[in-house]
């Protein structure tokens, strides 16, 4: 009788079968990332300056002492970021790396599950299982803790966002995005959902969150203004290392300016076209509209704009989750083609093909975002003109086959002897 209590349960479904197979794998994979890779880290060490910038702080000591002429990782948070972050230093550093791991390790999974929650995932279902694995095999979670930065926070303050915004909680979503905010501007760009929303008291706390948090730090710190005059002006550039966004690589591969300049407005223009199209015809389909849009928005940033790493694509887990709805423009392999490109944790360098591999390496994250954009864009616009074609433009762009009428009418002739 005790042994039988003790038997493993045996899949009696194909459902029951993944879940029995992906949970342990995904399980083991959270603790191999966390407790082995992160812990032994990496010679890229994100974390060394934020460290020794919170103690100097804590000691009121300059904290912008950083030569840009290095490309070690620079400290580049604004006074405000590191009022908040100066807690770290209360510890030794290696104490204190370990816990900063351990809390972005636990913020990533408390937005895995919410993003569940958030497209009506119960962990029963073999989504819960598929995400986490997905998440932590991933290269922007494995990087994020490996190297040691707030992404993993950053993450679950956009889901939290998201969250809020659509319960029309907004002095709490503005919360969430404003203390995002205080430490490095990468979820700015959602504040445009917030606008095309007419959500307009999330204004109120996410530019007040970080103003009232600088108004603390200003006096405390030793040298905020050297914050404005030499870290301001080194973010507002490009640079031509650790950088996959389109200006990076241009000036990486020595590309001319017009031709970078070129490429910046075409997607720029493929961005636009999709933004029209998501607002024009999806903005009542919340869900599918903020999680696309913002995805659309932050990967425009990371391409377009001065700077885009890899391990920034962790803020496009929600719109990578909307593949679960059934007008996901991500149902298409060309999408996940473009996600292997900016997820996958593969490397592609190559001892026998040296030149071929190594741009492989520098440009898959720029192709997939690339990649991207351009799907979206192409599925919106063809469902545009679908519609358009079949004189039902007022009935929205779904593909066909997703509208009432058509799906009732087939239920109709599907019971009909």
């Amino acid at each position: 009788m005790l042994f039988s209590q003790l038997e493993p349960r045996t899949a009696r479904t194909t459902g029951e079968v993944v879940r029995f197979a992906l949970w342990p794998i995904a399980v083991m994979t959270v603790l191999h990332r966390v407790f082995i890779k992160a812990i032994n880290g990496y010679i890229t060490d994100d974390f060394a300056p934020v460290y020794k910038a919170s103690l100097a702080f804590l000691n009121h000591r300059e904290v912008y002492t950083t030569n840009f002429d290095y490309v070690d990782p620079h400290y580049l948070y604004p006074p405000s970021g590191t009022l908040l972050i100066a807690p770290l230093a209360l510890i030794d550093p290696e104490k204190s790396r370990w816990l900063f791991i351990l809390i972005n390790a636990v913020a990533i999974l408390i937005a895995w599950y919410l993003l569940l929650r958030l497209f009506k995932l119960g962990m029963s279902s073999i989504a819960a299982p598929i995400l986490l694995l997905a998440m932590f095999s991933s290269e922007t979670v494995t990087n994020t803790l490996v190297f040691t930065n707030i992404n993993g926070c950053v993450l679950l303050a956009e889901v939290a966002f998201i969250m809020l915004l659509l319960q029309r909680r907004d002095l709490w979503a503005g919360v969430a995005l404003g203390l995002t905010l205080a430490v490095k501007p990468i979820l700015a760009p959602l504040l445009l959902i917030a606008l095309a929303r007419g959500q307009w008291k999330v204004f109120i706390t996410a530019i007040g969150v970080p103003v009232a948090l600088t108004a603390i730090a200003w006096p405390l710190s030793k040298d905020p203004m050297d914050f404005v005059k030499y870290t301001l002006p080194y973010l507002a550039e490009s640079r031509d290392y650790f950088n996959s966004a389109i200006v990076g690589n241009g000036e990486y591969y020595g590309l001319p300016t017009g031709l970078t300049w070129l490429i910046r407005v075409l997607l720029g223009i493929a961005v636009l076209a999709s933004l029209w199209l998501l607002y024009r015809y999806y903005r009542e389909d919340e869900l599918f509209f903020v999680a696309t849009a913002s995805g659309v928005l932050l990967t425009a940033q990371f391409l377009i704009g001065s700077l885009g790493q890899m391990y920034y694509s962790m803020m496009l887990f929600p719109l990578l989750l909307t593949v679960v709805l059934r007008n996901s423009v991500l149902r298409n392999w060309p999408a996940w083609l473009a996600i292997y490109g900016f997820m996958s944790y593969d490397s592609w360098l190559s001892t026998r093909f040296l030149t071929e591999g190594r741009a492989a390496e520098y440009l898959k994250t720029t192709f997939g975002w690339s990649l991207l954009l351009i799907v979206i864009a192409c599925v919106l616009v063809d469902r545009y003109l679908s519609a358009r074609r079949e004189g039902r433009l007022d009935q929205g762009i779904d593909p066909a086959f997703l509208l009432p009428a058509q799906h009732d009418r087939k239920e109709r002739i599907s019971v009909e002897p």
